[in-house]
């Protein structure tokens, strides 16, 4: 990335990016101190790591516009090592779970996204906005008249306003007048400050207080690693979303490095390791941000809501939070998706439905990933195969077998299926020229073949075996067929 480029994600339409980035914030609070329960730790503990990765990946990140905070899957594999070992054992793997990013983002490992296809990005996408949903129903359960009343005019305020004006994020608004009607009619709902106690100091700088020792290095590096590895695949899954919807192209290895970064200055401040943020990150491109000062802006604001105004953020109804979701939910949902569940091919449907179905489960968007992928790979060894053809011709006491197309674990019985290992001609030719052999297992195949033909009396010889295609049967082969 050129020094230009650079200034110019940080200075284009800086007013916009500013009150995109509070809108931002305001999407970050309830959903954080939910995640802070899950995980085991304090809300203010999240609040302030999701301060200092929103900062620090506005500077280091590589993907400008996106939002990152302390919640997602990285709570949910951190919630065992915290409810086991405590808050000082889960500091330790943050710090060693942001190395471990910044060691994958210079081994470019970030290229594995490249095997992730548009199903399963869809299905990861359709989840998570049902988990945001989700979330929001406990919100909505046991309360009074009034909070329903309350979401329905932030539902208004939020789609409606916006046709007037769209010079502040409606958003913003909506949290302004409910707040000022519940302040100035009092009724009973729930606030921010139900939620849990809000921080009201800075972060200060620590180090986990735990025995380095062997032990010690046992429990904690297998949750690094699986909160390094968890945090990657959602931060870029979400940079995908965010490349789809602005048609830009962001750097992935640079977020990668980012990411380490900003979660290594979370564990030095005592905070949980954290990831990109998809339903904040759409709210916060919805509203014009788009640049790496609504990223920034996010988490500064965020810092400066619970530090100085946070009697205040107490007080704001979360009617107004839940209307807000509701909305990024609505907008992070493909709906595109379900009218394409007829036009695409039924395995690509099933593959984005079993994604869904997975994270929706499971409450995991790694796992449904993970799962999707799998599939996905199932079902292309599945296409691939049946594109092996196998033809054969007799000429005297020759008989030819011609194979084309790609012989691999999944395809290489049927070539060997498809010969006549008792056929009473006496040489017997394979013909390779339009196939192509790309594991080991397929080699193993073709010496079991020629093996049994050779068993048989049969003379064997192998054509077509061109090094450019066949390179893994001369170097897994042996001897003896190279000869051939």
């Amino acid at each position: 990335m050129t020094p230009a480029l650079y200034r110019r994600q940080w200075a284009q339409n800086p007013l916009r990016e500013v009150l995109a980035g509070m809108v931002g914030t305001f999407a970050l609070i309830p959903e954080v101190i939910a995640f802070s329960y899950i995980a085991g730790v304090s809300p203010a503990v999240s609040l302030f790591a999701s301060f200092v990765i929103s900062v620090s990946i506005a500077i280091f990140g590589g993907r400008p516009g996106m939002i990152s905070g302390a919640a997602g899957s990285v709570a949910l594999v951190a919630a065992p090592l915290v409810h086991a070992h405590g808050v000082q054992a889960m500091l330790l793997a943050t710090l060693v779970a942001g190395a471990f990013q910044v060691l994958f983002g210079l081994l470019r490992l970030q290229a594995v996204m490249r095997f992730v296809p548009a199903e399963v990005r869809t299905g990861f996408v359709n989840a998570l906005a049902i988990m945001i949903f989700s979330a929001q129903v406990p919100q909505m359960l046991g309360v009074t008249w009034h909070t329903y009343a309350l979401i329905a005019l932030g539902l208004v305020i939020i789609y409606l306003l916006p046709r007037l004006s769209d010079a502040i994020p409606s958003p913003l608004i909506c949290i302004v007048i409910l707040t000022a009607i519940t302040m100035l009619h009092p009724m009973p709902v729930h606030t921010v400050s139900d939620l849990g106690d809000l921080p009201t100091g800075l972060p200060s700088l620590t180090f986990p207080h735990i025995a380095l020792n062997w032990a010690t290095w046992s429990v904690v590096l297998p949750y690094a690693l699986a909160m390094a590895a968890v945090g990657l695949l959602e931060s870029m899954m979400t940079a995908s979303v965010v490349d789809d919807i602005t048609d830009t192209h962001g750097d992935q290895r640079m977020e990668c490095t980012g990411l380490g970064i900003s979660n290594i200055l979370v564990g030095a401040f005592g905070g949980i390791a954290g990831c990109g943020m998809i339903g904040q990150t759409v709210g916060n491109l919805r509203y014009g941000g788009r640049g790496r000062l609504s990223t920034f802006t996010a988490g500064a604001f965020l810092l400066a809501l619970m530090v100085l105004l946070h009697r205040w953020v107490g007080q704001v109804p979360m009617a107004a939070l839940v209307a807000i979701m509701i909305m990024v939910s609505a907008s992070t949902f493909s709906w595109s998706s379900l009218r394409d569940l007829t036009r695409h091919p039924r395995l690509s449907s099933l593959t984005m439905l079993v994604t869904v179905a997975v994270v929706v489960m499971t409450h995991d968007l790694a796992a449904g990933v993970a799962v999707g992928v799998m599939l996905s790979g199932v079902f292309f060894a599945w296409h691939a195969a049946k594109l092996l053809r196998v033809t054969e011709e007799r000429s005297g006491e020759t008989l030819t077998y011609r194979a084309s197309g790609q012989v691999f674990f999944a395809s290489a019985d049927s070539l060997s299926d498809a010969i006549d290992y008792h056929t009473d001609a006496k040489t017997v030719v394979l013909d390779l020229t339009h196939a192509r052999f790309w594991d080991i297992t397929s080699v193993q195949v073709l010496e079991k073949i020629i093996g049994k033909l050779q068993s048989h009396g049969h003379t064997v010889e192998v054509t077509g075996l061109h090094h450019d295609q066949h390179g893994i049967i001369a170097t897994q082969s042996n001897e003896s067929l190279l000869a051939l």
